[in-house]
């Protein structure tokens, strides 16, 4: 059997659990890099390598490690954008392969750094292969992933970030131990270690078959059934009637250009109704407020605000890498409820929750520092609050403001459109990151106040924009947003109208060879040896 057609031997749960495998190396390798670069700057002979400061690692040019370390963003932006377009052009599996080539070679590179130009170019070239994966892979759990799961699986696959996350510190925790720190092991390993799951992902990735929906806006609607019996492991009217809203969708649609980000971002783009602007606000303006929950503020200043509840530097090592560990047990969390109880839900449940831990985590710095000779009595309470605030943020924003901008576009340009949401994350991690040490410098606890009413605030943006995605076909969520109207509720209504795709595109449900009124379905190669999915 040829190498890209190995997945048609597997049974449906195991060509399944390959999918999210594969998934689950390239988000871990999306975390890996989001946090590597906290343990590489305390390393002294990085930080004289670059020349950003001393012998002993102190650094003293911030604003050339803050430069250092936030374009790895601009190129997560080009990356998200060019891989999508790349994705909806030759496919999800040929974008995440590109995209797999630059942080592979980006990671070799800054593994072999010589200077700050060196690294600089480095930096930018994985950034451009992570934007790529972390903008294809959701899209591609998205449009394998039934209705009612799919929230679910991606919940599953975005553990890795916080494995990535997590395994990036404790490496760095344990190679600050060699020479007492002074060593090149200490930072180049650090950096080559991303090139292992980028190395798993360019040998096996091309193992998998692309999406249906892929297939289907390309044309080739027969390897589009094909593909979507094959992970379903059944051929009943569910997956009759599924393929024929996917293809009746594509029969309609045509590929997008190269820039029509920039088109759609004014609102010059798309057949009228589609209201594409609104869509890419919404992902943009998601993830900008996923980082202004304060998440930014626990991950990347946790040894500071650690440090201000009174904790010597080796236990501030330790919390700190516990509250990164912590996001696996809110990522799981967010698994089991994201489809249960719907995106909305749990986007307002999560900053409810922020807004309270925000509310009392500011209190108990307060009452700190006007006691000060009670700090080590409030500093569980901080610590506590550190914590919940992880887990609650895991649990919701952290991976709903990943899924929605994978759900509300159309297939024909999911991936690219997706690059809107990676988009917003860059631009809020890298603000929040900037501006996090000045707010602590100058506000201090009270910090933590800003971000409870920013959550607060949240609350009623979600309420009034944001749809409700869960349990609805991908097909059929554009009538969501044919309602030419900003306001849930308007477009709540036009989806209960408008929402059975079939009967919009004029489509017979169980055409000849389809599933008929008395319940037969049509046979196919799979229908003698169908599996029930219940990965």
């Amino acid at each position: 059997m040829a190498f890209t057609t190995w997945w048609k031997g597997l049974s449906a749960r195991n060509l399944n659990l390959a999918i999210q495998g594969f998934c689950l190396v390239s988000i871990f390798f999306e975390g890996y890099d989001q946090g590597v670069m906290g343990g590489v700057n305390s390393a002294p002979y990085y930080v004289t390598e670059v020349g950003i400061g001393e012998p002993d690692g102190t650094v003293t040019d911030t604003l050339h490690q803050g430069g250092i370390v936030s374009v790895y963003y601009l190129g997560c932006i080009f990356g998200s954008f060019a891989g999508g377009w790349a994705a909806d052009r030759i496919g999800r599996i040929n974008g995440l392969f590109i995209g797999t080539l630059f942080a592979l070679v980006g990671g070799a590179l800054q593994a072999a750094t010589q200077s700050s130009d060196f690294i600089i170019v480095a930096r930018v070239i994985t950034g451009i292969g992570t934007g790529a994966l972390t903008g294809i892979t959701p899209v591609l759990v998205s449009e394998t992933s039934t209705a009612s799961h799919r929230g679910g699986y991606l919940g599953y696959v975005f553990i890795a970030n916080y494995l990535g996350i997590s395994v990036a510190y404790w490496l760095s925790f344990g190679l600050a131990f060699v020479n007492d720190g002074y060593s090149d092991v200490r930072w180049r390993f650090l950096l080559a270690f991303q090139c292992i799951p980028a190395l798993l992902l360019l040998l096996g990735i091309k193992m998998l078959p692309d999406t249906p929906r892929y297939l289907a806006s390309v044309g080739k609607y027969d390897e589009a059934r094909e593909v979507l019996e094959h992970v379903r492991g059944k051929n009943d009217a569910e997956v009759e009637r599924e393929f024929l809203e996917i293809k009746a969708v594509a029969e309609n649609s045509g590929l997008s250009s190269p820039i029509e980000f920039l088109k759609i971002l004014v609102g010059q783009s798309g057949k009228p109704g589609d209201n594409l602007a609104q869509r890419a606000w919404l992902c943009l303006l998601l993830q900008i407020m996923a980082s202004w929950t304060g998440i930014t503020a626990v991950t990347a200043y946790s040894p500071v605000l650690l440090s201000a509840a009174g904790y010597p530097e080796l236990t501030q090592n330790g919390l700190a890498g516990g509250l990164n560990t912590v996001g696996i047990v809110g990522t799981i969390i967010s698994a089991q409820i994201v489809d249960r109880f719907g995106r909305r839900k749990c986007l307002m449940a999560g900053s409810l929750a922020l807004f309270i831990v925000n509310l009392i985590a500011g209190a108990v710095y307060e009452a700190s520092r006007a006691q000060p000779e009670k700090a080590t009595q409030y500093a569980p309470a901080a610590v506590a609050m550190l914590f919940l605030f992880n887990i609650s943020y895991a649990a919701t924003w952290g991976t709903i403001a990943f899924l929605i901008p994978t759900e509300i576009w159309s297939s024909e340009m999911r991936a690219q459109g997706n690059g809107f949401g990676i988009t917003g994350w860059a631009i809020g991690v890298g603000m929040t990151t900037l501006v996090n040490p000045i707010m602590f410098d100058v506000m201090e606890n009270r910090t933590y106040f800003l971000f409870a009413g920013l959550n607060l605030l949240w609350i009623p943006t979600v309420f009034l924009f944001y749809p409700e995605t869960a349990h609805r076909s991908l097909e059929s969520i554009d009538a969501l947003f044919n309602a030419n109207s900003l306001f849930n509720w308007n477009m709540e209504k036009h989806y209960q109208a408008h929402g059975n795709v079939l009967a919009e595109h004029g489509v017979e449900e169980y055409p000849e060879g389809g599933a008929g009124s008395d319940g037969s379905s049509h046979k196919g190669p799979l229908s003698q040896e169908s599996e029930k999915v219940t990965v």
